[in-house]
């Protein structure tokens, strides 16, 4: 056995079942043995395309998928798709070619060299590095997975060198290490459920951290009384219509003053950065009470508000220790606390919302159970807002932290092949979509009954929003688009535009029924504004 193929029963002993990659003259020898192997490889139309299916994956089913990519211009075009897995600690594992040891850092014009391919990566990446011997190929995975079980997720990028590939090995029986993350400690419990019963109008802050503790987080929020705030990445923790849930209403004023207002705050797993709490950019997001924050990154519990309770936890386990503290539930009135918060907020009849509450509600009740995957786009962004799930990992986008476009379409990929028995949107705009279009071929190829979902609006909406609001003369967002129901056919898909909606219900309903992909145009400027 060598190095690369002993690779691949690394992999599988660490529980990855699925590969993106691009087989290129660099990457051959990692193939060798893969169509033997229990991994499925799927072959993306772009690297950037091969990241952000791994982070659809991840995100639907809370596992990392791996990334096979070739040296140089694959790991410049995957880079921007581990820009987005970092910022929203999403688990990516990144395994890619590199030249020969002794040529690197030389600059001798070797085929795809870069002048430091681990440095130019380690930007993007939780670590990055360089397999300099087939024997700490062990030792390396079991870091890479140890972030991901114990620590701050992200993308961990490996590297490994063309004549290290190949080398012969015997290879050790593989030990796998069982991993627990850090857990709070008595006293810090005991600290914090003390203000927390103490604290007469609490107010919780819950961020992508707690996904993985939905029921635990339903049953704190409820036994404390509190009206929550949940970030974009934690919608659905707490069910559809959860009278405690004011959603991701923190850039709003009425949401500002409830948090102003508060005395305790807890904010679990979430960073408090500006894409969940100030999206109008200008400071205005105010903590004037005590707060605890709770993170599993221990510098996360530093940045943009200093904790007055700082506790360096897994948020799952710190969510159930503590309801053990807290073993009675309180009256605070935090129902109408909410209420009253949800009255001022009057999100539907918001103007930059308004216009697509009718859209959401057609997608959510045609396919109640499905996934919606989305990019930037103008109903992502209202949805936001708007849409209640039934659980997390339902409801996911590119709209907040690194905010990429072209992320929709490969990410809903990768969430169809995690979650087979699951319907799945695609819901785009015309301008993100031709950033990977062709990735439709990807989905035929699989067979995912994927909905590409198409909110046209001929350019780049939200931007030129922006420039008519600044007073700029509009250049580079009126962008005529294709006709998509050609492109569907020339991909040997279904496509068809809809303007109504029964029309998009009945061509929602209908896509779940076929084995390729159905592209749904939907003509902004022809939809009902209701």
């Amino acid at each position: 056995m060598n190095c690369a193929q002993y690779l691949l029963d690394l992999l599988d002993g660490h529980g990855i079942d699925t590969v993106f990659g691009i087989p290129g003259v660099h990457t051959v020898e990692l193939y060798r043995g893969l169509s033997d192997s229990p991994i499925r490889h799927v072959t993306p139309r772009h690297e950037q395309g091969a990241g952000f299916m791994a982070d659809g994956y991840a995100r639907a089913t809370g596992k990392p998928a791996a990334c096979f990519i070739i040296t140089g211009p694959g790991m410049t075009n995957i880079a921007t798709a581990m820009g987005q897995a970092l910022a929203d600690s999403i688990p990516m594992l990144v395994i890619s070619s590199v030249n020969r040891r002794d040529t690197l850092g030389r600059g001798q014009g070797r085929l795809h060299e870069l002048p430091s391919q681990q440095q130019t990566l380690a930007g993007v990446s939780v670590f990055s590095h360089t397999l300099h011997s087939a024997e700490a190929l062990p030792e390396i995975l079991n870091r890479a997975f140890a972030v991901f079980r114990s620590a701050r997720p992200g993308p961990v990028h490996i590297e490994i060198p063309l004549d290290v590939m190949p080398q012969p090995m015997a290879p050790p029986p593989i030990k796998i290490p069982r991993v627990h993350p850090p857990a709070a400690p008595k006293a810090a419990l005991e600290e914090a459920s003390a203000w927390l019963r103490g604290a007469s109008r609490p107010l919780l802050l819950l961020g992508g951290g707690c996904v993985d503790a939905a029921e635990a987080a339903r049953a704190l929020v409820e036994r404390l009384d509190a009206p929550a705030m949940t970030t974009i990445n934690a919608k659905g923790v707490l069910g559809i219509g959860h009278p405690l849930d004011l959603g991701a209403c923190a850039s709003l004023p009425a949401g500002r003053r409830l948090a102003a207002e508060a005395d305790v705050i807890l904010a679990l797993g979430t960073e408090l950065g500006e894409t969940d709490y100030d999206l109008v950019f200008d400071g205005g997001f105010k903590l004037t009470g005590r707060l605890i924050r709770v993170d599993i990154d221990p510098q996360q519990l530093a940045r943009n508000h200093t904790a007055d309770l700082a506790i360096l936890a897994d948020v799952p386990t710190f969510v159930r220790d503590l309801l053990s503290f807290l073993p009675d539930s309180q009256t605070r009135h935090g129902g109408q606390r909410a209420q009253a918060v949800r009255s001022a907020l009057a999100i539907r009849d918001a103007d930059d919302v308004a216009p697509y509450a009718q859209f959401l509600e057609t997608l959510r009740q045609a396919l109640p159970d499905a996934t919606i995957v989305g990019d930037s786009t103008g109903p992502v962004y209202a949805g936001n807002y708007l849409m209640d799930m039934p659980a997390p990992r339902r409801w996911f986008n590119a709209a907040t932290g690194y905010g990429t476009l072209g992320y929709g379409l490969p990410a809903a990929i990768g969430a169809g092949l995690a979650t087979p028995d699951r319907p799945v949107i695609a819901l785009v705009g015309d301008g993100g979509l031709m950033f990977t279009l062709a990735e439709i071929a990807t989905a035929r190829e699989a067979g995912l009954p994927l909905a590409i979902v198409i909110w046209n609006n001929d350019g780049y909406g939200e931007i030129r929003r922006y420039m008519d609001m600044d007073g700029v003369t509009r250049l580079g967002v009126d962008l005529p688009a294709p006709s998509f129901n050609a492109l569907a056919e020339a991909f040997q898909c279904h496509g068809e535009s809809v303007s109504t909606p029964e029309a998009l219900t009945q061509a929602l309903v209908a896509s779940q029924s076929r084995r390729v992909p159905t592209v749904i145009e939907v003509q902004a400027e022809r939809w009902p504004s209701i």
